[in-house]
């Protein structure tokens, strides 16, 4: 198994275990917000395990594979995370589409947005430089 392959079988686990905690006593307030902070919904956990199974299967394919779900998702999932911290909302979950710009404060918005920015800001780094990197080792 290739490094690649080894971070999207980890991205799997972690998108997989983000919809797990919304399901345990104890993370979630009463008005269903992870840790007091993220808004939770079915489409959220459709998405975080949509793109878990997304990086199981790229993963269990090949190099290429993982590679491409990382180049894709990270674009996707960053872009997701600056339209939020700039806006109140992402586009992946259609609440910008169907909620509109979301006044809060800039904290709650950076401390919302960041894990979508350095999640898919790190999917870019594996897929576009590392996966390079070690095609040429090779």
């Amino acid at each position: 198994m290739n490094l690649i392959q080894l971070y999207a079988w980890i991205y799997a686990a972690m998108f997989i275990f983000v919809v797990s905690l919304g399901y345990i006593p104890g993370f979630t307030n009463a008005d269903g917000q992870l840790f007091g902070l993220f808004r939770i919904d079915p489409i959220d956990d459709i998405l975080h395990l949509g793109s878990g199974i997304w990086a199981a299967l790229a993963a269990g394919t090949s190099v290429r594979a993982a590679a491409l779900y990382f180049k894709i998702f990270g674009i996707l999932y960053g872009l997701d995370g600056v339209v939020g911290f700039l806006l109140g909302q992402g586009y992946l979950d259609g609440g910008i589409f169907i909620y509109g710009p979301w006044p809060m404060d800039w904290l709650t918005k950076f401390a919302a947005n960041l894990p979508h920015i350095l999640i898919g800001g790190m999917a870019v780094v594996i897929g576009f430089w590392l996966s390079r990197k070690l095609a040429t080792q090779s």
